[in-house]
């Protein structure tokens, strides 16, 4: 199979969206550590608030976490009084997740942060091309076109 060169002359947004990435990545977790948030923090505190409580074992497997790590989250959550782990009244082997009046007061103050984070790396962005970014990004991530670079890598095989 023969790769088609190509054009030097074609844009390439690979490298500009890592470093993009790179820098929204760092202004939030600096963000972030005022807070005592790391982002995986920010992650389970969102999925609990969306929830509105759930079993551990489905926090985990929301967050694709094994049971050991989802433990030492929780544990760190609960150490700073975000969530609250309590024994399920239906099933005394299962414990349930809750965020807590602290914890969803902690998760607004970190997305208010995180806005001003993005506001600073995007700043150069008028609000109409924010808003257009965000819908061509996020096509971007739900497609699945397959490269050819990718076909020939091999690199979506199994």
């Amino acid at each position: 199979m023969s790769v088609e060169p190509v054009a030097t002359s074609e844009h390439r947004s690979g490298a500009l969206l890592d470093h993009l990435a790179r820098r929204m990545r760092l202004r939030s977790e600096s963000v972030l550590a005022p807070l005592g948030l790391r982002p995986r923090h920010l992650v389970a505190l969102t999925v609990l608030r969306a929830e509105g409580g759930t079993s551990q074992q489905a926090l985990a497997s929301t967050l694709a976490m094994d049971s050991t790590n989802i433990v030492g989250l929780l544990n760190e959550l609960e150490a700073d009084k975000l969530v609250e782990r309590r024994r399920s009244p239906q099933d005394r082997r299962r414990h349930v997740v809750e965020l807590t009046e602290t914890g969803a007061k902690r998760l607004v103050e970190a997305e208010c942060a995180l806005a001003a984070a993005e506001n600073e790396v995007l700043a150069a962005l008028d609000p109409t091309e924010r808003e257009t970014l965000y819908h061509l990004l996020s096509r971007a991530a739900t497609g699945t076109t397959i490269t050819c670079t990718e076909a020939v890598t091999g690199l979506t095989s199994p």
